[in-house]
């Protein structure tokens, strides 16, 4: 049986109550009542994490699936995940295992220990903290982190970056790549896809490129909620300007799914209408997702359009690159390259 473990981001309240502090959504409980992501309960004024090592997926995945691309494309990485989640996304494709506590799906416990010996044991050189929301298992994650940095191993976080400052900043200490899922454009849409705010999100990018985490961004295009060409002109621009333009921005495919099956899948022509706001706004590297045959998988240089990483679904079949640099023109690419 794994135990609860002490939560480590918590303020204790007046009559027993406990302020979580480790999400913007700041849960006030109770004793005995548990958070807004299922995985954190007050006992007795004291907060604990009811998910720690209590995994329900482990499993190799390739680098391309999480997604990230111009973080040494084509290897396999260590992917793991326990239930829970700090949003309540109307789309979500991993509903049955996010919008529920750990208890309540199947799972098997592990130690931090446990899974860098299984990573090694693979003959992987990664993990990553995914599928659900990382941030609902922080313990655990911190903890595995750490272990794995000791070891030689990479850590990769992917993302919704509901986080506080606080505890992003202990977890850079150990990670050495992350992609966050940017919802939507603007608050409104955020609040009503996802129950959370958009600047947190943001406040989250700005931390992970500062300390020097390699970034990559996530954008699932729904029809009529995150497809509008001016808001993404205007976001883009946005982001653009704060410093993001060598970030590559995934732009996902949108396909029914939980609560939100009265939509259409996204037309490829939005996708790619998109991608083009995107690169007029700054953006150097634009990747489109869930649409193969397009060539919208392939990493080019931003300056001659050299092909660098040729990519089919998650296959790497092409890999030019030489030293960080475009082997054509001679032009730096941003990234964590062989």
């Amino acid at each position: 049986m794994t135990p609860e473990v002490l939560a480590a981001w918590q303020e204790a309240l007046p009559n027993q109550r406990v302020q979580c502090l480790l999400c913007p959504h700041h849960c006030m409980l109770p004793d005995g009542r548990t958070g807004l992501c299922k995985t954190r309960i007050n006992r007795s004024g004291r907060l604990f994490s009811t998910s720690y090592g209590k995994l329900c997926a482990l499993g190799v995945d390739p680098i391309e699936k999480k997604p990230l691309y111009h973080f040494f494309p084509g290897m396999g990485i260590l992917s793991m995940a326990t239930a829970g989640c700090t949003f309540r996304c109307v789309n979500c494709q991993n509903w049955t295992i996010s919008q529920q506590p750990p208890e309540a799906v199947p799972w098997k416990g592990y130690t931090p220990e446990e899974v860098v010996e299984r990573a090694l044991f693979e003959g992987v050189d990664s993990l990553a903290f995914t599928y659900t929301e990382p941030t609902v298992f922080y313990e655990f994650m911190l903890e595995t982190a750490r272990l794995a940095r000791e070891k030689g191993l990479k850590s990769v976080l992917i993302s919704n970056g509901y986080i506080n400052q606080a505890p992003l900043e202990a977890l850079c200490d150990v990670l050495d790549a992350a992609n966050i899922d940017v919802k939507a454009f603007d608050e409104t849409t955020y609040r009503m896809l996802t129950g959370g705010h958009l600047q947190p999100v943001l406040d989250t990018l700005r931390t992970l490129k500062d300390r020097g985490v390699w970034l990559e961004m996530t954008q699932l295009v729904i029809p009529g909620l995150s497809d509008d060409t001016d808001k993404a002109a205007a976001f883009y621009k946005q982001l653009v300007d704060l410093g993001f333009a060598d970030t590559p921005l995934h732009l996902s495919r949108f396909f029914p799914q939980y609560r939100l099956t009265n939509k259409q899948a996204t037309p490829p022509e939005t996708l790619e209408a998109l991608a083009h706001v995107a690169e007029e706004a700054g953006f150097k590297y634009v990747y489109l997702g869930n649409l193969q045959d397009r060539g919208g998988e392939d990493t080019r240089c931003p300056a001659c359009r050299h092909l660098l990483v040729g990519r089919r679904g998650y296959l790497v079949h092409t890999y030019r690159m030489k030293d960080g640099h475009c082997p054509n023109c001679g032009v730096p690419v941003a990234g964590r390259w062989y």
